[in-house]
């Protein structure tokens, strides 16, 4: 490295060459730049002509060499003169005249490749942050024609807050409060001091009481970088408050986001785009299935002002797709607290979302219950507690007469005249044990009348039972952390009205009317139903898949509203000719025959899918019966050691 300054310094420029001890050529090159100012008369003259440039990058590979030859705790001597003849200062007061001309854009260089180069925590010394909050003032002004070296400092000042997070408190401008006194170190006292640990040197208390000025501060500063024209800016900009809004929990953290505007100024900026969006041609299907996207990633096109959103169905359905996305986008847990919060805890907010599955469009119904399954699959707790656990706790779904007074029953079924044949199993001959005989009771829903499945070979419920087991094993990973109960809560004892919650509500009665819907939106809701009974909380195996459990009166569970289904099914099929050839055909082909048919199949379909959860949710020395009329062989399921 030696040999290389030597090299340097013996270039031809008009001046002087230094010595080869380190100091004084880091003096003699500040001297150069210094002498400029004395020796100079023409004030038009560029930067780029003289030699301030090159005096620069002469004493910034200086101070890294000297660094990198020395232990990290102690200061080389030409820190030290920086530091202690405040050339910084002098710097930043340089770039402000800029004088010569084009001299911001030098100083901004220098201090970018001075914070991204040293390994010591410049940021905490006095006339380090103080010049640097005096360059940040001078960043993102309009007009400026240093947007580059801007963002490039910017950068290396949010990168060093991300290094160390007590630094933030030295870049943000605070003012002290009169009680709060601040020493400032003698001139005399030793540089050295300047590295001892922070509570031990001179320091803004910003802990115990920040005032951010924001009119000329460092975050409007970010983010007004994003409205630069040039990509390349924007990108570093977005990469600088990426490390500002990814900074851990902590002191550092809390001063960012209770005494500064970060978060607002992101809001309002996301606010800004979002209204560029156009509303009424968004496309919900397309936004569905929207892949994640690199936050690298620069829209070149540009978007035509739309009014305010929520005022149509088009613009329903293109908010709650995009909306959809960012749910199903999301990967921070700050953040998913936060939407958490926002969607399921604001009152008017949460009604009007769920209201919506039950819209009078099926293109919002199908939208909006995909916003609900994709809020299922994520990993917070209160989605469940408040969407349905907390209305189920009170078990006041059961009767207080007790099993005698079940309105349904295993007994019942086989009485019925379109269920008996269902019952039988002629493999086998053996009594269903009760466990076995909940995967039955969903099997036997489906009338032999309507079953479709069997005249093409497609199997029983068995062919759901891998799928199965990978829902519920998704869903147990998500729960390991939420401490449910592994048995269930006593109930009130006392006849109460229940209410299953608006969101069991809404599906409870869109599937009364399956058998009325659209294919997509019927698919759409047995998937979220199937979700919701692949957890393995008691509260929700009992309601959703026990078929056995007595009702309290003007109750219903999904058992009951599927055979409800059922009977409605069997009046309506009375009228149809040819049923088993006109199922056939529509299961071979959906796209062109009646609604009621599809419905049809897609209810036997999810009654072998809730049959295969049933399976996979016990424990696997059950013997589980067959599906009727498919053989005696049960069905077997992939398990491993690390399986929840």
């Amino acid at each position: 490295m030696l040999t290389r300054f030597g090299r340097v310094f013996g270039e031809d420029g008009g001046v002087r060459e230094p010595t080869a001890d380190l100091l004084d050529s880091f003096v003699d090159n500040w001297k150069s730049v210094t002498n400029y100012y004395i020796e100079t008369t023409d004030d038009s003259r560029p930067v780029g002509q003289t030699d301030i440039p090159w005096r620069l990058r002469q004493m910034l590979d200086i101070l890294v060499y000297e660094e990198k030859q020395q232990a990290v705790e102690d200061m080389g001597p030409c820190l030290e003169y920086l530091l202690q003849h405040k050339l910084l200062e002098t710097l930043s007061t340089l770039a402000k005249a800029q004088y010569p001309p084009g001299m911001l854009q030098q100083v901004l260089i220098f201090f970018w490749k001075l914070l991204s180069q040293m390994q010591k925590p410049l940021l905490q010394l006095v006339n380090v942050y103080r010049p640097v909050q005096k360059l940040i003032r001078l960043c993102g002004l309009p007009g400026s024609l240093t947007q580059k070296e801007e963002a490039q400092f910017l950068f290396a000042v949010c990168s060093a807050v991300r290094k160390d997070l007590e630094v933030l408190g030295y870049v943000l401008e605070v003012r002290k409060r009169s009680s709060l006194c601040v020493s400032v170190p003698a001139a005399s006292e030793p540089l050295t001091r300047f590295l001892q640990p922070p509570d031990q040197q001179l320091r803004m208390p910003y802990l115990a009481s920040v005032s951010v000025l924001l009119t000329h501060g460092f975050l409007p500063v970010e983010v007004f970088t994003l409205l630069f024209q040039r990509a390349s800016v924007r990108l570093k900009a977005r990469q600088s408050l990426l490390l500002l809004s990814g900074l851990p929990g902590g002191p550092s953290a809390e001063l960012l986001s209770a005494d500064t505007q970060l978060a607002e100024l992101l809001a309002g900026r996301l606010q800004e785009l979002h209204a560029l969006l156009p509303a009424d041609t968004l496309d919900a299907a397309a936004l569905q299935s929207w892949p994640h996207t690199p936050w690298r990633y620069t829209c070149t096109g540009r978007y035509s002002r739309v009014g305010v959103w929520f005022r149509c169905e088009q613009v329903v359905l293109g908010s709650t797709a995009v909306l959809c996305a960012v749910v199903r986008l999301l990967t921070s847990s700050s953040l998913l607290d936060q939407l958490v919060h926002f969607l399921l805890k604001t009152p008017p907010l949460m009604p009007l979302l769920l209201q919506r599955c039950d819209h009078i469009s099926d293109q919002i119904s199908m939208t909006s219950l995909c916003l609900v399954e994709e809020l299922l699959q994520k990993p917070h707790r209160d989605i469940l507690d408040v969407l349905v656990l907390s209305f189920l706790q009170s078990r006041s779904y059961l009767s207080v007469a007790g099993p005698e007074s079940c309105p349904l029953s295993f007994r019942d079924l086989e009485d019925d005249p379109f269920f008996s044949d269902t019952l039988s199993d002629p493999t086998a001959g053996r009594v269903l044990k009760p466990d076995s005989a909940c995967v039955c009771s969903f099997l036997c829903l489906v009338p032999v009348q309507v079953r479709s499945s069997q005249l093409l070979q497609e199997g029983g419920y068995e062919s759901y039972v891998h799928d199965a087991h990978t829902l519920v094993t998704q869903c147990q990973t998500l729960s390991l952390s939420w401490d449910w109960p592994q048995a269930l809560p006593c109930p009130s004892g006392e006849e109460a009205h229940f209410f299953e919650g608006p969101l069991l509500k809404v599906l409870f009665d869109r599937l009364g009317r399956i058998l009325e819907q659209p294919y997509e939106l019927n698919l759409q809701l047995t998937a979220v139903l199937s979700r919701l009974s692949a957890y393995s909380h008691p509260l929700l195996h009992e309601y959703l898949l026990d078929p056995y459990i007595p009702l309290s009166p003007c109750s219903r569970s999904l058992f009951s509203v599927l055979i409800r289904v059922m009977g409605e099914m069997m009046q309506r099929i009375q009228k149809i000719p040819d049923l088993p050839d006109r199922l056939l055909n529509t299961r071979r082909d959906l796209q062109e025959h009646l609604t009621l048919l599809k419905g049809i199949i897609v209810l036997e379909e999810f009654c072998k899918e809730l049959a295969a959860i049933a399976f996979v949710k016990l424990p696997v020395e059950k013997d589980l019966p067959a599906s009727p009329g498919c053989g005696s062989d049960r069905p077997q399921v992939e398990t491993s050691t690390d399986t929840p």
